[in-house]
């Protein structure tokens, strides 16, 4: 619906509710309206109006909660979701959006009773066993994210989000053959899929098959979509193959495509560094500084290559930095206490030499 068309049919229903009042359908119309027009404060507005008829209205709970859940105001979601319990406790979409809100709360003990629940009146929704499986992924539980996800596909075998969540799993659990084997079944499903592509050849590589790594990542490349992950997962790959020209014009590619993104600068700095191409390493390190000039890392980076190059004052500068600006990490503080001592240390031995 375009844009005057909306404003017409937003007139016609506020009409419509001034002549009825009481009748909630015009509400849920009008919501549905400003929905589509992304006044999200009118949705919210009407639905409350809403409400002060028929507090009981379960769609508009529900409704309510998910904006709110959207919005990442958990705690209002969930005011309104603990609502639509009261109002049909049998309905398994409550418990659901009850349960994914506990979820992104992190609360893993609520968010598994209500997703149990859930399953109490719907066992054979396929994506709430994803859900389970996500919830114990994040929780870094993936041998239990494996079970749920594989039952998950024996209800629905070509479902991707499984097929996609379940290679993941795998990949974590160092099973990179089933890993590979959900990957494969994804991208017969979707060749499109540039994601799953890119984890087909991450997961290659892994394997030491470059040949094969090699064909998938230009895949990815060839598909629609953002490159700058395709080309620095592809440089790290050619790194670790010791195709390092390659590597590094990869990296430049990512450059190219991201300027504003300073991971490819330090991947970059990091493979000069590695190469004891110091001056080229320090030159990447500062491009990313101009990026996230207050990243103490960074910083770290550049002390630990004039380290190297045997530039011991500029690397104490430099690790200083680091320590000013996160006074409370340790590993900074003791890493500069080392180099300043040894630095003292060699500069001592040198005034006793002269004075011999």
């Amino acid at each position: 619906m375009e844009k005057k068309e909306l404003a017409k049919a937003i007139e016609k229903t506020v009409l419509k509710m001034a002549m009825e009042p009481k009748n909630i359908d015009h509400y849920h119309e009008l919501a549905k309206f400003y929905a589509m027009d992304n006044q999200y404060e009118k949705v919210i507005s009407v639905y409350e109006s809403l409400l002060e008829i028929d507090p009981k209205d379960l769609q508009t709970l529900l409704n309510l909660g998910s904006i709110w859940f959207y919005s990442k105001e958990y705690k209002k979601a969930l005011k309104y979701f603990n609502q639509a319990l009261l109002v049909n406790p049998s309905n398994y979409l409550v418990y659901y959006n009850i349960a994914n809100t506990y979820a992104e709360l992190k609360n893993f003990a609520k968010a598994l009773h209500f997703y149990n629940r859930t399953l109490d009146f719907n066992s054979q929704d396929p994506e709430i066993y994803n859900a389970i499986a996500l919830l114990y992924h994040d929780f870094e539980d993936y041998v239990e994210a494996r079970a749920y996800y594989e039952k998950s596909l024996s209800i629905d075998p070509n479902n991707l989000t499984a097929l996609v969540d379940l290679g993941n799993v795998c990949f974590k659990l160092f099973d990179y053959k089933h890993a590979l084997d959900y990957y494969y079944k994804v991208f017969d499903l979707a060749p499109d899929n540039k994601t799953v592509a890119l984890c087909i050849a991450n997961t290659l590589a892994i394997c030491k098959d470059k040949e094969k790594c090699y064909e998938y990542f230009d895949k990815s490349l060839e598909l629609e979509g953002d490159n700058y992950k395709a080309y620095i997962c592809y440089a790290i790959a050619k790194s670790d193959f010791k195709d390092y020209d390659e590597a590094i014009a990869l990296y430049n590619k990512a450059v190219e495509v991201n300027p504003e993104e300073a991971n490819a600068h330090i991947l970059l700095g990091n493979l000069y560094s590695n190469l004891k191409r110091y001056k080229e390493a320090e030159k990447e390190y500062k491009e990313a500084l101009k990026i996230n000039k207050l990243d103490p890392s960074i910083y770290v980076l550049v002390a630990n290559v004039f380290y190297m190059n045997n530039e011991i004052e500029r690397a104490i500068q430099s690790y200083r930095a680091a320590v000013n600006m996160r006074p409370e990490n340790d590993e900074y503080k003791l890493v500069f206490i080392q180099v300043l001592e040894d630095y003292i240390e060699e500069q001592r031995k040198g005034d006793l030499i002269e004075s011999v």
